[in-house]
């Protein structure tokens, strides 16, 4: 399980990543392995729906144990399936890049996060820059 200092020390380092990166202002989200926030930080500007953005991508990893990116991958090739699992999960699932798992040094699942503000691809660069700092 990803304890409260990983989770803000994650979220520090992808706010310097983006803000080194001129992003745009991210919403960024630590759960942990039941999906429940760790830390969570939204920057000034950050739009409303940002917070449930990036809860909704690293809910998408964690439950799927693979990057929201996958997601929107399996939604472009298997629309019907997507959709599905959105359905059964009550809207959780975010089909966009910026959500990504966190592993521990045994490889196993202790969380994960995510990022919403900027574009997909930005975002999931953000959030690979908390997960380096662990």
């Amino acid at each position: 399980m990803i304890a409260l200092n990983q989770a803000q020390k994650a979220i520090s380092a992808a706010i310097k990543f983006a803000r080194t990166s001129n992003m745009k202002p991210l919403a960024i989200i630590v759960v942990d392995t039941g999906g429940h926030p760790v830390a969570f930080a939204r920057e000034n500007g950050a739009t409303l729906l940002r917070f449930d953005v990036a809860h909704a991508k690293a809910w998408t990893a964690l439950s799927l144990a693979s990057s929201s990116r996958n997601y929107q991958t399996m939604a472009d090739d298997r629309p019907h399936f997507a959709a599905s699992l959105n359905a059964i999960t009550e809207g959780k699932m975010a089909a966009s890049a910026g959500g990504l798992v966190i592993l521990d040094d045994e490889d196993e699942i202790v969380g994960a996060i995510g990022i919403s503000g900027d574009f997909p691809d930005n975002d999931e660069l953000a959030a690979q820059a908390g997960i380096d700092v662990l």
